[in-house]
């Protein structure tokens, strides 16, 4: 990041990783994502990252019809920067992951960098209450033998998929060999700079979250990719969430908080919104004497195609 650049908070309000049983306030239906959005952005979030959910049971729900509800109205009642996602969850199929990018042509989509473990199991035990849904243990504990499938040729499809739309990607990257695929990409043309790269942290399966942890993913992000090549955001998952965003922050990054990575605002408490989550990763941001950036800021640090140019 340039000296004196403004730091981008995004926010990702939902997720697929958490079960609606683990906290009352994940947004679920179509009205609930979209005030969570909102909200965020009144507090400071410049960009929204958002899955969408089954508003009957809570499940993860990645077909257009989901997104259309949500989508306008955020779009009518903020300025925020709508970053749609292709992970969607570790059950589904490439092609159904990809669909709500294709069909919407936001100005950013998330792209994950690489097959890997992805173990939500160890949250079962973690979780004393008892599960609403018949879905939401079962979709846990099959993490122990499900791997998140992000093949070459699947990310290559995503690329090629929506290559014609001028979105760009958040790409994320839970390890050290997901920035060397990265620069595959790079080096391929196939993605080209500047790169918003997310590290992810705290994952089981991927990078830990420990200090050293983050500064291996900013060494090697700066070695390949070269700083003036990229954009460098963080996201720890769960209680690593503001720990990491500070440290990040401090680094020069920038920073992702929201209830898809972390139902937590402190130990033992949940937080009641994505916005209060926002609202600490800004106190942060600006304690370090740092300032954050607008959605308008962000569009222009990142070279997104604008508000206007999107199909929804």
């Amino acid at each position: 990041m340039a000296k004196g650049q403004k730091v981008i908070i995004t926010c990702a309000v939902t997720g697929s990783i958490h079960t609606p049983s683990m906290s009352p306030h994940i947004p679920i239906t179509a009205s609930e994502i979209a005030d969570a959005a909102i909200g965020a952005a009144e507090a400071g979030a410049a960009v929204v990252h958002l899955h969408a959910r089954d508003p009957k049971d809570g499940r993860p729900d990645q077909s257009p019809e989901a997104f259309a509800p949500f989508l306008k109205i955020i779009k009518q009642r903020s300025k925020a920067v709508i970053n749609i996602t292709t992970g969607g969850a570790p059950t589904m199929s490439i092609e159904e992951r990809v669909r709500p990018a294709a069909t919407f042509k936001p100005e950013v989509a998330s792209l994950n960098m690489g097959s890997m473990n992805f173990g939500l199991f160890p949250m079962i035990p973690r979780f004393k209450g008892k599960f609403k849904h018949a879905w939401e243990e079962p979709y846990l504990e099959g993490s122990r033998e499900r791997i998140f499938k992000n093949t070459f040729a699947d990310i290559e499809y995503i690329l090629t998929t929506c290559a014609e739309n001028n979105t760009r990607f958040e790409i994320e990257c839970y390890d050290i060999g997901h920035l060397y695929t990265l620069t595959h990409f790079l080096e391929r043309g196939v993605v080209k700079p500047p790169v918003f790269v997310q590290s992810v942290f705290g994952i089981l399966g991927g990078i830990g979250p420990h200090p050293e942890d983050v500064m291996h993913m900013r060494r090697t992000a700066d070695r390949l990719i070269g700083r003036e090549n990229y954009h460098w955001s963080v996201l720890g998952a769960g209680r690593n969430q503001l720990p990491i965003a500070a440290m990040a922050a401090a680094m020069g990054g920038n920073v992702r908080v929201g209830l898809e990575d972390s139902l937590w605002i402190g130990p033992g408490k949940l937080a009641e919104s994505n916005a209060a989550q926002v609202t600490k990763a800004r106190q942060i941001i600006e304690g370090l004497g740092l300032e954050i950036a607008s959605p308008d800021e962000a569009r222009e640090i990142l070279v997104l195609k604008g508000g206007d140019k999107v199909g929804f």
